[in-house]
């Protein structure tokens, strides 16, 4: 018989890169080990997510900044904030991200996709995901897809992590069998600085990122099949300590995790929001 492809996400791979222990709380164990508290940095960057997602389902002739406040304040997640006035303070904050942002985009443009869910298939993989945008563009060659992907946290990303990135590759893998044409360009949007990451791929980096996640997909099925041969899941999904830890949903019930300084929840979502934090 044929080996069964593994069905994926690039969020799913990546969670075995990061830690196959954590890919194991989070996508074998049933029940799974329960999670800490909600992080506030993950509530503001859903509610700005679902914004531009709502503000783009708009008839072209609303799409102007006047109508982000209600369209956040609609789509808001409280969840996490130490209090009602850090939440006071994200929420302005973001209103300002959105509004320069915006102010940017050309209403009239209509994208390919917003928030839309892309898939294709290897000899091994069976992969879908989410793209935040997927734009079209005129390059040189003609009609081509370009990935987008939005985020409002850490400052300081570079081309490099457009480059590095394996799930942007994905989705430019994905969207390229989709849409029936070329797609190489993913560009990481940050919405708190204003600034743009992004990479052109060529087909050969495209494989190579393509050949990664069969990689990983290899390494996590031979841990399924060994676990249900009876190994020790500890060993087969072994943990990654690292700077990682501190952020973890599972760090409580991880015995590295354990170990680990704890970060404070509202470290990164204060960072963000502080003045000069445009």
């Amino acid at each position: 018989m044929p080996e069964r492809l593994f069905v994926c996400t690039p969020s799913k791979l990546g969670a075995y890169t990061d830690c196959p222990r954590r890919y194991r709380y989070s996508y074998i164990d049933r029940p799974a080990p329960p999670k800490g508290p909600p992080w506030a940095h993950n509530s503001l960057g859903a509610s700005v997510h679902t914004t531009l997602k709502n503000w783009y389902a708009l008839p072209t002739e609303r799409r102007g900044t006047e109508v982000l406040p209600g369209l956040l304040k609609s789509t808001w997640v409280r969840e996490g904030y130490r209090d009602v006035e850090q939440e006071r303070v994200a929420y302005r904050k973001a209103l300002d991200w959105l509004e320069t942002y915006v102010a940017g985009l050309d209403p009239s443009d209509e994208p390919l996709g917003v928030e839309r869910v892309v898939a294709t298939k290897t000899s091994i993989l069976a992969l879908n995901g989410r793209a935040d945008r997927i734009d079209g563009r005129t390059g040189p060659e003609g009609p081509e897809a370009v990935i987008v992907d939005y985020k409002t946290g850490r400052a300081g990303l570079s081309d490099d992590d457009a480059r590095g990135s394996m799930a942007l590759a994905l989705y430019a893998y994905a969207a390229s069998r989709v849409f029936r044409r070329p797609c190489r360009r993913v560009e990481l949007h940050h919405l708190p600085t204003g600034t743009v990451a992004a990479h052109e791929h060529t087909d050969e980096s495209l494989a190579r990122q393509l050949r990664r996640a069969e990689e990983t997909a290899t390494d996590i099925m031979a841990a399924e099949k060994a676990v249900a041969a009876g190994a020790d899941p500890d060993d087969e999904f072994p943990t990654n300590p690292g700077t990682l830890c501190g952020w973890c949903d599972f760090r409580k019930v991880c015995p590295a995790g354990a170990d680990a300084v704890a970060k404070d929840p509202w470290a990164s979502v204060e960072r963000l929001t502080e003045p000069g934090v445009s």
